[in-house]
């Protein structure tokens, strides 16, 4: 036996152990570091671009060396101030459980070779079934994020509604739907008069109305509306569409509801977000991200199908090669039969473990908690002259920008908006992204880290309120001199 990919049990250990305590650092430490590290491409140039080790190193001086010029060359994405995009605020009982998964190298995808985690799959969407309201017929699996989910649920529907047979096929989504969605139609052979993007209302949340009416319009030209897909917290600014509505709608044309909720639909755990995601257990699938408001670390998506065989009836290929892995028996399910991946990890260990670990109490408060700092930074905002809430806050995502009142050119307006966002994350204190509603460039903050204070939340603000006048100071400096 040879012993060249081999480990001593004391080197493993101590190997270990010196990544804990990397990782332990790491997140005790995580607020005193800035947000964005300041990218160095020396570092790229001379010790990450090489050739191809013929020998090996010390494992120890390894992750030293990983330390020191990889992990300090990222943006914190968990970093409490971290409020662009959407944010990852995991938590170490997630990283244990990813950890414990790769080292007993669990491979759930069929059950004569992984029941236990198998097993754990299940239990677990069951969970998030009983939780979004679905049936207990309902089936799901966990894939990568929101982009697999979204072309799983695509790929079930073109299925169950065309056959495949495309043709002549239509799909309705808003304009604010998360691109991943273009992108699944495309990989699924769709075309881009297939596409058809219905306009929004003053709420950024796709008007009924105008699909019904569109609907019609294509089933008179011989066209087949088989999907709408609605959000469930849009990435842009929280929208979510009238579900009910759009269920009754669905229902009454008969097509398939795809509900994206890989951002907001773990706020169903929320009073408040309970409240706007009514109807979201009437989708015939939904897109869910754990790694998003569920706390988990990258990566983990889910896809839940209203019809219990659906997936298998997609997805199922039984070559000569694996049919020892058959079965007909109900409760022995084989993931790999339900979605497009065969070779897949044992994602569902960090969301049972979290959840076993933590009770799902504790992700109710976290859940609640974002919301309610993005509410709180609204109140500040309607408090200041020279600011504009664009979209009030919702589901824990709120858009505004800086409007100085002598500035009346709508394109200094969004010069100044652009340059507060690159002045805010280049000192560091925070990270935001900035998007275009309405026809503005906006500020888009996203407060979904359970770890953010509202204490922090506030000096934040001050410090964007503070940077924001500097800017406007230094504009209107450099307009008189170049008027003089």
């Amino acid at each position: 036996m040879t012993k060249n990919l081999q480990l001593s049990a004391e080197e493993m250990r101590q190997l270990g152990y010196q990544a804990v305590d990397l990782i332990v650092d790491h997140m005790n430490h995580l607020k005193s570091k800035p947000v964005s590290e300041t990218i160095d491409s020396n570092i790229f140039r001379d010790k990450l671009i090489e050739t191809i080790p013929e020998k090996g190193s010390n494992p120890n001086e390894l992750l030293n060396f990983l330390n020191n010029n990889v992990f300090n060359q990222i943006t914190h994405v968990d970093h409490p101030h971290f409020m662009a995009f959407v944010p990852g605020p995991n938590n170490y009982v997630g990283v244990v459980a990813d950890f414990l998964a790769s080292g007993f190298n669990v491979f759930p995808t069929a059950w004569i070779v992984g029941a236990g985690a198998e097993q754990i799959e299940l239990t677990t969407i069951n969970w998030l079934k009983s939780m979004l309201g679905f049936p207990d017929s309902a089936e799901g699996l966990f894939v990568s994020g929101g982009s697999m989910a979204n072309l799983t649920a695509l790929t079930v529907a073109r299925q169950v509604k065309l056959n495949n047979d495309i043709e002549n096929a239509v799909v309705y989504f808003s304009n604010q739907t998360h691109f991943s969605v273009d992108r699944a139609l495309k990989v699924l052979g769709f075309k881009h008069h297939q596409i058809c993007r219905i306009e929004t209302d003053e709420d950024l949340r796709i008007s009924v109305s105008t699909l019904k009416k569109q609907i019609k319009e294509d089933r008179l030209k011989g066209k087949k509306p088989f999907c709408v897909i609605a959000n469930a917290g849009t990435t842009n600014c929280g929208a979510v569409d009238s579900l009910d509505e759009l269920a009754d709608l669905c229902d009454d044309e008969d097509v398939w509801l795809h509900v994206d909720g890989a951002y907001g639909a773990a706020a169903i755990l929320s009073e408040k977000g309970r409240e706007l995601l009514s109807g979201i257990h009437r989708a015939d699938s939904l897109t869910l991200d754990p790694h998003k408001w569920l706390f988990q670390p990258y990566d983990v998506g889910c896809v839940l199908i209203r019809n219990s065989q659906y997936l298998s009836e997609t997805f199922r290929m039984i070559p000569e090669y694996i049919k020892d892995t058959e079965t007909n028996i109900e409760e022995k399910v084989n993931f790999g039969e339900r979605g497009i991946e065969l070779s897949r990890r044992f994602r569902a260990l960090k969301v049972w473990l979290s959840f076993k670990a933590f009770g799902v109490t504790a992700f109710r408060e976290a859940i609640d908690h974002g919301i309610m700092l993005a509410e709180q930074v609204e109140k500040f905002l309607r408090k200041e002259k020279d600011w504009e809430v664009v979209t009030p806050a919702q589901l824990g995502i709120i858009t505004f920008r800086y409007i100085p009142c002598e500035v009346t050119s709508t394109d200094a307006i969004h010069a100044i908006n652009k340059k507060l966002v690159e002045e805010i994350n280049q000192r560091g204190f925070a990270m935001l992204s900035t998007t275009s509603l309405k026809e503005k460039v906006v500020l888009r903050l996203c407060s979904i880290n359970p770890r953010t204070t509202i204490e922090e939340m506030l000096q934040i603000m001050m410090n964007i309120k503070a940077v924001a006048e500097e800017i406007n100071k230094s504009s209107k400096h450099l307009i008189s001199v170049s008027q003089s």
